[in-house]
């Protein structure tokens, strides 16, 4: 792929991650658009210098986006994110990641993309997964509506890789957490529980609270991104910490840094939800160098510092 590239459109760029990726591209002097329909992000989380478009992955008129801006490089963000609504509503998980995706891909195609960065999960398309951490050789069990649609994404990406040569990396995240995550819209267990504390809310862990998820740091995200955009590779990429941690540590650590007076209460336990999840980072260390940078303790404090600051 040629290095030499400057326009750079983010789907769901409003987003947590996306608009800590539009953040750090602009830094680096990148052209960036955004493309995002707003129903979880948020247009004051874009710097002015972004280029913005309110509009959804599935509108056929997104062609006249890429008519327009010719971007170079597409990270492909945006999704329905939310598995338990993709138990409720498979069809309208499937339109908006599938059809929505496809959406996207065929204006790649048609308007010389160079590459595309996909937002992928390695939360949900292992399931319940025999090796943890779990490499990227792992058998691909997903376990939801959302998972699937995840994994035939990638299964796209390779057919649009082989039938018409766009370059992709597939970047499979962990549990991502960081500033800007939305409590409300978005999952995200951090983002929940520092908002109910901070609000003096009641908190409630579903099931034991002994279920485990590997968190890693959106800044450690947007360097994962980064440097894929820059990488000739093609393929799939775990992104996590290699790290197990628990729902109440999670509670209890976001107890301390809020002051709360909060007190654990346990409620129903989600049916299906997975008991362990945690990824094996070895094939992205080895293949651009990265390593999570952020010690989860570290990137917590962070977090809760920035929702104190918003309140």
């Amino acid at each position: 792929m040629p290095k030499l590239f400057k326009n750079i459109l983010i789907t769901g760029g409003a987003g947590f991650i996306g608009s800590n990726l539009a953040d750090k591209l602009l830094q680096e002097n990148y052209n960036v658009v955004v493309v995002d329909n707003l129903s979880a992000g948020k247009k004051e989380n874009l710097d002015k210098k972004v280029k913005f478009y309110k509009m959804d992955i599935g509108d056929k008129k997104i062609s006249k986006v890429f008519a327009k801006e010719r971007p170079d490089i597409v990270f492909h963000l945006a999704a329905q994110i939310n598995v338990r609504d993709s138990v409720k509503d498979p069809i309208a998980d499937a339109k908006a990641n599938i059809l929505g995706s496809l959406n996207i891909l065929e204006s790649c195609k048609n308007y010389n993309v160079k590459k595309i960065i996909f937002s992928s999960s390695g939360g949900t398309i292992y399931g319940s997964a025999s090796i943890i951490p779990t490499p990227e050789s792992s058998p691909e069990i997903p376990e939801s509506p959302y998972g699937i649609a995840k994994l035939s994404v990638e299964k796209y990406l390779n057919y649009y890789h082989k039938g018409f040569g766009l370059e992709f990396i597939a970047l499979r995240f962990a549990n991502v957490y960081g500033p800007r995550q939305n409590p409300k819209g978005e999952a995200g267990v951090v983002a929940i529980f520092t908002d109910k504390m901070l609000a003096k809310k009641e908190v409630v862990i579903n099931g034991s609270g002994k279920q485990t998820r590997d968190y890693v740091f959106v800044d450690d995200v947007v360097s994962a991104c980064i440097l894929s955009m820059k990488s000739d590779k093609i393929g799939i990429f775990n992104v996590g910490t290699g790290m197990e941690t628990d729902v109440n540590f999670i509670f209890a650590e976001i107890k301390r840094l809020t002051n709360s007076d909060c007190m654990e209460a346990h409620g129903q336990e989600n049916i299906g939800e997975l008991q362990r999840s945690c990824l094996d980072f070895a094939k992205i260390k080895n293949s651009f160098i990265w390593t999570p940078k952020y010690d989860f303790k570290i990137g917590l404090e962070k977090t809760v510092i920035w929702f104190k600051n918003k309140k």
